[in-house]
């Protein structure tokens, strides 16, 4: 989940992906020039952008559209929703049409120009800016929620689900009853869990959601995320990217 003003936004995290190092390297001297930018760093290849994007808060990819390999066209099709934005870099004008079909912010033409690229990079920050903030949600109105786990389906409230971790390939979903607080692991995937449960989980991370009612303390961290405190001692890590749209959603600058 993404949102964001230009009042929060000090720097855009950019993540530069070509298979030609020489390519890199100058995108790397151009983004370098421009002011609030901050290169999240260089991949050679779509499959390791994927990658990288699991483990690290980027708000733009330079993403090369002909690479060996996944291309970057198809590569944009496999960033989720509340991915970063992504700007093409092609060699060839005629992608320009697919490219804005699949939501790209932009793209520049190689050999990269600086003050296109600059036209591009405020293209995102207008992005972030524009972006209007999700409306509050209310209460979930389904009686239980089913778990499938390991020993059998379990039942629960869901207004007892405090949060849900993903760990490797299974979900911890945390649940606090009666005082007392238990995980249960499932295969079921964050975002059915979201679907069942979006009027109470929170995306904060693209491994976890939190029930905020549940959170006793954010502490900030030198990333620009949060670590969550949770009332029952757990702590959840809160991307970069959530922290902004939080910060907007609880009233702070």
């Amino acid at each position: 989940m993404r949102d964001a003003t230009l009042a929060v936004v000090t720097a855009l995290r950019v993540l530069i992906v070509d298979d030609e190092a020489t390519a890199r390297r100058r995108m790397h001297r151009l983004l370098s020039s421009i002011e609030g930018v901050e290169i999240a760093g260089e991949r050679d290849s779509a499959e390791a952008m994927l990658a990288a994007l699991d483990e690290d808060d980027v708000d733009v990819v330079m993403l090369d559209v002909q690479m060996s390999g996944m291309s970057g066209l198809d590569a944009r099709a496999k960033i989720p929703e509340d991915g970063p934005y992504v700007i093409f870099a092609t060699a060839h004008p005629e992608h320009a049409v697919k490219a804005f079909e699949l939501g790209a912010v932009d793209y520049v033409l190689k050999p990269v120009d600086e003050a296109r690229l600059r036209v591009a990079i405020e293209r995102a920050k207008k992005h972030y800016a524009a972006r209007p903030a999700p409306e509050l949600r209310g209460t979930s109105a389904l009686p239980r929620l089913a778990i499938d786990t390991s020993k059998g389906i379990v039942l629960v409230a869901p207004d007892d689900v405090s949060h849900a971790v993903l760990e490797g390939a299974l979900v911890n979903v945390h649940v606090s009853e009666a005082g007392a607080s238990r995980a249960y692991v499932t295969d079921m995937q964050l975002v059915d869990l979201e679907k069942r449960l979006g009027e109470l989980l929170e995306r904060v991370h693209r491994k976890a959601v939190v029930n905020f009612a549940y959170v006793a303390r954010l502490e900030p961290q030198p990333t620009g995320g949060y670590l969550a405190h949770m009332k029952n001692g757990d702590r959840v890590e809160i991307s970069r990217q959530s922290a902004r749209r939080i910060r907007r959603r609880l009233g702070l600058t």
